[in-house]
Parts: C-alpha cells; structure tokens; sequence
C-alpha cells in the first residue's frame, strides 16, 4: 500500500486534500482511481478515507512549479462526487484556491517576502489567473488574525483574492448562450460564466422561498428533479455538452436579500445545496444579477458605479466581493476575501 505525501487545508468554506503534481500518477485515470481511494471510495461516506462525504470537504488541489512566464504555481482543481465517486476537471474552485498560496509557501514552491506575498496563480481548468495577497510577516504565513467568512468558525488572517478577467473562462463567452434571458422548462433563467458556469433562476419560479434551509431542500426531490431537468438541458446550450456527470452547471435560485446584501442565494452544485456559495459560484451570481434585464435583476439590490461592493447572501450568512468594470461595461477584475488554515500534513496510504 503505497504512502503519498499530502497536505489537507480548510481554504474558504471547503476543505480539500493538496497535492503536488510529481506525487500523483501521470495518468488521469490512474490519478482519480487514486484519489477516489484517498478519499475513502467507494463508500459515499468516504469512511475508509480523508473526505467527509459531502462535496465540500471532498475536493482536491494538484499544486506544480508554474509553467508560463508570470505564473508562480499551476493549479488544477478536481471536485469528487462521494455519491457518484466520479472526479471532474470541469470547474474552477475558489474557496480552495485561497489554500494553494499557503502550500506554495509552506513547500517552497514561492519565497514569501516580508510583508505581503503575492501568489501568482494559473488555474489549469480554464487557463484563468488569479493573485493571492498573502501575508506574511517576517518571511512566514500568517496564522491568526481578525478575517471572519461566515461559514466557517472563528478568524484568521485575511487571503485578498483577485481573480483577472475570467469572464467566459469554461464556456468562451460570458453569456454562453448569447442571451440575456434564456427559457427552460418554462423557467426563465440567465446563464453566466464569470469564473464559474452558473445558471441563475429566480426562487419562486421553482415553487420555494429561497430563505429554507439547505437540508430541507435537500430533501425536496421534486424541485431536484425540476433543477436537474434545466440543467440537462442548458448544459447544450452553454457549450458545456452532456453534463449528465459533470459539476457544472451550478444551479443558483435566487430571491430578494432579508439581511440587507445584495441578493439571497441557494445553490445546487449541482445535486446538493451549498451550505454557503462557492467563491466564482458568488462571482457569476452576482453579475447576473447586476445585468438590468436579466432573470433575476428585479430580486436585487446592486450599487451604481464602475466598482461595485456587494454582499451576497447565502444559508450561513453573506460573502462580500468586489466587481470591477471597464468604460464598456464588461467585468475586469472580481476580488473576494478569504482565509485558509493548514489542518495536517502527512502522508496518505492508497
């Protein structure tokens, strides 16, 4: 049984096992077998492994030495189904990117500076770049610090986040299907990809309020059959294919804020309700939101200007990020806060 280094860190709202590259399988198919295995498969409870049988703490970071000019480190996200015990590339992740500037650092892929160290990012799902403000005082990563993200307990050291025009980075264009307001099943939806494919209905088009809790829509086969029915069919449309087995789209309801943010969400990703909202999941919600003529414009309250402040509401709380447009209107940079804590490292036996 083989051992095989491994660094597990809680990076925003999820938890994930990080990698290098060097210490994995070439193979893709030999590389998921392993981690299906590191993870605790085949059992959806992952109880003969490190995840914790939900999609959140079952996520995985391949880190590498950058490859292009500019770029500290690659790295290459891949979600784990515990259900389906499937392992897709097809997405990005952000709240698990906020982890990778701590690895870097800690396995000397970046020298940290003596303040602040910026990580300079290429994330190998899209070929998208995002730069990591991490701080570092006196040379070593920052540990605690007064940054709470809800969700998650306690504070620690902030991670700025600042993701460089992602805009169409899985389906080419930022409104894949070239329409502001698409019509699926009846439910008038708005396809985005900001950083994240994210199809975003209005909550009371799909019989809810959008306020339950996640484990109670869990429970609620007749709306997954409906949102599963949608996504089938946008998938096409978004330039996404068959997304029978894959991640994407994210399915996001949306309904008018009740803690004075932007908008409320609930998010499927796409089978399970997100316990808050991933990282680009927020990004492309949002900017669906702030198109005046979407599907979900009238639930929401976005702010005038070039620069806009918002507070996206989520089960457990809100999460704040800051969109940035040009004179023509398009996004051009999308910066989030988030906080990272290393939780062991070791190795794992596959």
């Amino acid at each position: 049984m083989p051992a095989i280094a491994c660094t597990v860190i809680r990076g925003g709202t999820s938890r994930g096992a990080y990698f290098h590259r060097a210490h994995l399988p070439d193979s893709p198919d030999e590389r998921n077998a392993t981690l299906l295995r590191a993870m605790g498969g085949p059992d959806p409870l992952q109880i003969d492994g490190i995840g914790g049988g939900h999609p959140l703490s079952s996520k995985v970071a391949v880190v590498d030495s950058g490859s292009t000019e500019g770029i500290d480190v690659d790295y290459l996200f891949l979600q784990i189904d515990p259900a389906q015990q499937t392992v897709s590339d097809m997405q990005n992740c952000g709240n698990i990117l906020a982890g990778v500037g701590l690895f870097a650092i800690n396995e000397g892929l970046v020298t940290p500076g003596d303040n602040v160290t910026t990580v300079r990012i290429r994330m190998q799902n899209t070929g998208a770049v995002c730069h990591l403000d991490i701080q570092t005082p006196g040379g070593v990563v920052a540990i605690d610090g007064e940054t709470s993200i809800d969700g998650v307990p306690g504070t620690a050291a902030p991670i700025i986040c600042n993701y460089l025009e992602i805009a169409g980075s899985s389906c080419g264009a930022l409104l894949p299907t070239g329409n502001v307001v698409d019509e699926f099943d009846g439910v008038r939806v708005t396809c985005v990809d900001n950083g994240m494919p994210v199809v975003a209905m209005r909550a009371d088009a799909m019989g809810i309020s959008g306020t339950e809790a996640p484990e109670v829509l869990d429970r609620n086969d007749g709306l997954k059959k409906a949102l599963e029915s949608i996504r089938l069919k946008v998938g096409p449309a978004m330039g996404l294919g068959d997304v029978a087995s894959k991640s994407v789209p994210k399915m996001c309801l949306v309904s008018p804020p009740t803690a004075g943010g932007a908008f409320m969400t609930r998010t499927f990703i796409p089978h399970t309700c997100h316990k808050t909202i991933g990282v680009l999941g927020a990004v492309s919600a949002a900017t669906a939101c702030a198109l005046p003529a979407s599907a979900v414009a009238a639930l929401a309250n976005i702010p005038s200007g070039s620069i806009k402040t918002l507070d996206v509401e989520h089960p457990a709380g809100a999460f704040r990020l800051v969109l940035e447009y040009d004179d023509g209107g398009s996004v051009t940079k999308a910066g989030v806060i988030r906080t990272a804590r290393t939780i062991f490292k070791g190795e794992i036996y596959v």
